[in-house]
């Protein structure tokens, strides 16, 4: 497109309209001056919408901090410090801990998103002082004048004042699927981006004012709410939290008016029979994991930008790859300029090089171009159409030395040359090579012609020569191994794009598919084929975005990585979207996910880690519940029986912790490469219930037995001890079943549990503290012969529900 200074046509306007015009055009080149950028500073007229990152401290504090069952198990810490001793409050020291140790991570994690998203962050063009600087965003104020470029995101609402073929995508903003052609006085919103062409804009909202910020300021911040596995954790708890009233309340009913108890004996059993109901520290878990496997990533390089992100890539079935930037290089390299008809090599040369110097901002094909050929004297660019990749081709339209005016096109010959030209042949062969081939061609037509791309003269073809990712196939080799497809999806030719994906062994790419052939009237039979093929080329930026809409059709998980501009519809619809750090401003930003480092390799690193969290934070969950359900039997049947209690808070406390707390926190941070599957807590609960039922049941037994065997004014305590020793046997085999499969630290960890209990239980003034001591040896070893069918029970039952009722 001309520039607008040379288009507009000058009226004869009272009041001086035309030295206005050149005053506002000189405005707009040079942009605000420091004195101006000040006032508005001292103004608050500066883009202060906040950045997406992490929660702020006082958030982490206040989430670890103040939460509903922290509050129940610090009012029941209290009434303990009351009644007393201190040891029936060890509970409350306990929670304390578990809140600090989230707290920390939490800060830690915080500490390298932000880091990393200063690194990542879009830092804007800005005219200031006659000169154009890239500053951050939050620097940006009102009437700042702003260059676009391909890929740029517009960061504010504003007005153009330069249009150099400038084409907006806003299907962000309103769903509008078709570029939106910008010229000087029309408005753009922030949020949208740009797709071909380029200029400049001033700034006419910043801040929360902009529209898009008023659209994302909390939708663009780290959350923890839209997971999956935060959600079912809080089914849980809703479902314990119902449970655990009415049980509590029988238990205080039947403490202090039915058993006649004293009054503080009855309050900590009924304590102890309300503590171990709350999962306490499985939200925490679930934090620190995420929260550890955000500071992991960070060391790869890789942004986290929403929290579930790991969580996401870990169910993913289906990644989606762009070729160019993903499986190869962002450079290209030409490898030979071939004259068509007998064509001057020294006059393409120059045309070629006049072509490349008329885009001020080229693409990597166009690059390659620009280093292998020079600028040529005295050409002088009269009209240009930008590339787009739904057109796949460009222009430019010359004033040569000799005054002819001539119109060019470079872009993908199979869109520029009809059907059945004898070239496509040769050029399909140069594809099937992993070669990218560009044919310039001389336009008959204007460039602003809707049928410019038609009957123009082939003139030369330039075949470019693709870097390929070194690191590629083993990435490629790891989703296959993985269970999880690979497509390739690329604007590129297919063939040529089969061509590479071969070279890096990805299955299907003998069979590349031209999405153009695709049924896009039909998405049944689109979706068919898209499971069907791995490489499919010349896809549209739109077609990109259906075809993922397609697979989520069908019930994959889908993850998009990509780029480039064409990527971010794709993106921004696809389960996971993923960002190259390179990449545009506009991927960056709707990604959830950006490799800084540029490198695809780290997608593995990522997947694990998701895969690492989801399935140990299942395996803990279990823990934890097999725990609520034997505490909420244990409540029932003691206060349905109309008896103490077996337990004091201390007790409980010993076993939570040998048989929950430190096992889980090790085996929540363990590797796991199992693909996470939906139906977090249907997949909790089946083994969870079984699992309290038979631990609650044979720690019941034991007490009832104990309580025949054992008489006398002491003996409540010989009866708990009798009782506890069953709990703890079956509770560690419930750990050791979880542990599974068993490797030699997975092993040393049930093995230390059990050596702790053995050393409260013979060291005497650990039995003095926590009140354990056994007495005789009959009702000890029949507590061990009790725990040894409830661990057979629990074996049976285990199998059986994995084959009745599989995940």
């Amino acid at each position: 497109m001309t520039d607008p200074a040379q288009t507009e046509v000058e009226q004869p306007e009272p009041g001086g309209s035309r030295a206005a015009d050149r005053s506002g055009r000189e405005a707009a080149r040079r942009g605000l001056t420091t004195a101006e950028v000040a006032e508005r500073v001292a103004r608050g007229d500066v883009n202060d919408v906040p950045v997406r990152s992490s929660r702020s401290t006082a958030d982490i504090i206040r989430g670890n901090v103040f939460t509903r069952f922290n509050a129940i198990i610090g009012v029941l810490f209290v009434i303990i410090l009351i009644v007393g001793p201190l040891q029936d409050g060890l509970f409350g020291f306990v929670i304390i801990a578990n809140t600090g140790i989230g707290i920390l991570q939490e800060l830690r994690a915080k500490k390298t998103l932000d880091s990393l998203a200063l690194i990542g962050e879009a830092r804007p063009t800005v005219r200031r002082d006659g000169t154009a600087v890239e500053l951050p965003t939050s620097e940006v104020v009102l009437d700042d004048v702003i260059e676009l470029g391909p890929g740029g995101k517009v960061i504010v609402d504003g007005e153009v004042l330069e249009s150099d073929g400038l084409e907006v995508d806003e299907s962000l903003l309103t769903g509008e699927a078709d570029p939106v052609v910008k010229k000087p006085g029309d408005a753009v919103m922030s949020g949208s981006f740009v797709v071909a062409g380029g200029g400049a804009f001033a700034a006419t909202k910043v801040g929360r004012a902009a529209y898009a910020a008023q659209l994302a300021e909390e939708a663009s911040r780290f959350t923890l709410v839209h997971s999956e596995l935060r959600t079912g954790i809080s089914r849980i708890l809703k479902y314990v939290t119902w449970m655990m009233v009415p049980t509590a309340l029988g238990l205080i009913l039947s403490h202090l008016l039915t058993l006649g108890l004293p009054a503080d004996a009855a309050v900590r059993r009924m304590v102890a029979g309300i503590v171990p109901m709350i999962p306490e520290g499985l939200v925490l878990l679930t934090s620190v994991a995420f929260a550890i496997g955000v500071v992991r990533l960070g060391r790869r390089q890789c942004l986290v930008q929403e929290l579930p992100a790991i969580e996401g890539l870990a169910r993913v079935d289906v990644v989606c790859l762009d070729k160019t930037g993903t499986l190869t290089e962002g450079g290209m390299d030409v490898g030979e300029v071939r004259p068509l008809d007998g064509q001057d090599p020294d006059r393409v040369r120059q045309v070629l090089g006049a072509f490349g110097a008329s885009d001020p901002r080229p693409n990597a094909s166009l690059q390659a171009v620009v280093d292998a050929c020079p600028a040529p004297d005295s050409w002088r660019c009269t009209d240009t159409l930008p590339f787009s990749s739904a057109r796949k081709y460009s222009g430019a339209a010359f004033e040569e030395p000799g005054g002819e005016r001539s119109s060019w096109l470079l872009g993908a010959p199979d869109v520029l040359l009809p059907d059945g030209d004898p070239l496509l042949p040769e050029i399909d062969r140069r594809n099937a090579q992993g070669l990218r081939v560009l044919l310039l061609a001389r336009a008959a037509r204007p460039l602003d012609h809707p049928d410019v791309a038609r009957e123009g003269r082939p003139t030369a073809l330039v075949v470019l020569e693709q870097r390929l990712r070194p690191d590629a196939p083993e990435t490629l080799r790891y989703f296959a191994e993985q269970g999880v497809q690979a497509k390739v999806i690329s604007g590129d030719n297919a063939v040529s794009v089969g061509a590479v994906a071969g070279k890096l062994g990805l299955p299907g790419a003998d069979a590349p598919v031209d999405a153009r052939q695709l049924p896009h009237d039909d998405p049944e039979a689109m979706a068919k084929a898209l499971e069907e093929g791995a490489v499919f080329g010349r896809v549209t930026p739109q077609q990109k975005r259906e075809m993922v809409g397609a697979l989520q059709a069908r019930g994959h998980h889908v993850a998009m990585t990509g780029d480039g501009v064409n990527d971010v519809l794709a993106l921004k619809d696809a389960d996971i979207g993923v960002a190259m750090g390179a990449g545009s401003e506009a991927t960056r930003a709707v990604a959830q996910i950006v490799l800084l480092n540029n490198s695809f390799a780290t997608l593995p690193s990522v997947v694990a880690e998701g895969r690492r969290v989801i399935g140990n934070i299942t395996r803990v969950a279990t823990l934890f519940l097999t725990k609520t359900v034997y505490s909420v039997l244990l409540a029932i049947l003691v206060a349905c029986c109309q008896i103490p209690y077996p337990y004091l808070p201390r007790h409980l406390t010993l076993l939570s912790t040998l048989t929950i707390g430190v096992p889980a926190f090790f085996l929540a941070l363990a590797p796991n490469k199992e693909r996470a599957r939906p139906h977090f807590v249907r997949r909790v609960m089946r083994y969870a219930v079984p699992s309290g039922l038979i631990t609650g049941l044979a720690a019941f037994a034991t007490y009832l037995l104990a309580r025949v065997h054992y008489t006398g004014p002491d003996a409540l305590a010989a009866q708990t001890s009798a009782a506890t020793l069953t709990l703890f046997l079956t509770a560690l085999y419930v750990l050791a079943i979880i542990a599974r499969p068993y490797t030699w630290w997975r092993i040393g960890l049930v093995l230390l549990m059990g050596l702790g209990f053995l050393i409260v239980l013979v060291t005497p003034w650990l039995q003095h503290f926590f009140e354990l001591r056994l007495v005789g040896t009959t009702m000890p070893w029949a507590a061990v012969a009790i725990a040894a069918v409830a661990a057979l029970l629990l074996e049976t039952a285990w199998r059986w529900v994995g084959r009745r009722f599989p995940a």
